[in-house]
C-alpha cells in the first residue's frame, strides 16, 4: 500500500497537536522528584550547618552522599508508579529527563573531585551546585511551559552568587534557602495544578 505523502501544512498540524499532547498528558507525579531533593537538600544543609557551627565538626559534609543515595530511588520509584498507572513518558518527558541526567552527573563529578586531596579548597561546590541546579530548573520550566520553575530557576542560579559573598559555614544557610525557592515552591504549585487536572480526567 503506499503511504500518503503529508503536506507541509498538515505536518505542521500534526507536530503542533503532538506538541500539545505532550504537554496536556503530564505524569501525575511529575512534581514528586522537585519535592523529594528539594526538601532533602534543605534538611541536609540545616543538619550540616548546625553541626559545623555548634561542634566544628567538618567531617559531616560526607552526609551529602546521602542525598542521592535517598532521592534516586524516591524519584525512580514514583516515574515507575507512573508508567504503571498507564501513563508513557511522552516527548516532553524524555527530554526533562536527558536534561536532568547531563545536570546529575555533571553535578556528582564536581562533588567527587571536591573532595580529591590537589582540588580541595579550589572548587566551590557550594556555590557551583545550586548554580548548576538553578539552570536545570529554569529550562525545565522553559521546556514544560511552566513559568513558576523557570522563574524560581532563574532567581535560583542569581542568588548562587550570593553564596561566594556570605562564605561557609553560614553559606550552607542560603544553600538551604536556594533549594526550597527553586525546587520546594515550584513544586507544590506544579503538584497542586496536576492535582487538579488529574481530578477533571
Amino acid at each position: 500500500m503506499e503511504q500518503k505523502k503529508l503536506s507541509e501544512k498538515e505536518s505542521l498540524e500534526l507536530i503542533t497537536q503532538m506538541i500539545q499532547e505532550s504537554r496536556e498528558h503530564i505524569a501525575r507525579h511529575a512534581a514528586y522528584p522537585l519535592l523529594i531533593w528539594g526538601y532533602m537538600t534543605l534538611l541536609l544543609s540545616l543538619v550540616m550547618w548546625y553541626v559545623i557551627e555548634r561542634y566544628a565538626y567538618w567531617t559531616i559534609q560526607f552526609i551529602w552522599f546521602l542525598l542521592p543515595v535517598i532521592c534516586y530511588p524516591a524519584t525512580l520509584y514514583f516515574s515507575r508508579k507512573d508508567r504503571s498507572e498507564g501513563r508513557a513518558r511522552n516527548y516532553m518527558e524524555r527530554i526533562t529527563g536527558q536534561l536532568w541526567t547531563v545536570f546529575g552527573v555533571v553535578a556528582l563529578l564536581l562533588s567527587l573531585f571536591s573532595y580529591y586531596p590537589a582540588l580541595q579548597g579550589k572548587i566551590n561546590i557550594y556555590f557551583y551546585i545550586p548554580l548548576l541546579m538553578g539552570m536545570g530548573c529554569t529550562l525545565t520550566g522553559l521546556v514544560n511551559k511552566h513559568k513558576a520553575s523557570a522563574w524560581c530557576g532563574a532567581i535560583g542560579t542569581l542568588l548562587s552568587f550570593g553564596i561566594l559573598l556570605i562564605g561557609f559555614p553560614h553559606g550552607l544557610l542560603l544553600f538551604g534557602a536556594i533549594f526550597a525557592e527553586m525546587m520546594i515552591i515550584p513544586g507544590h504549585l506544579l503538584n497542586r495544578e496536576l492535582k487538579a487536572k488529574c481530578s477533571k480526567s
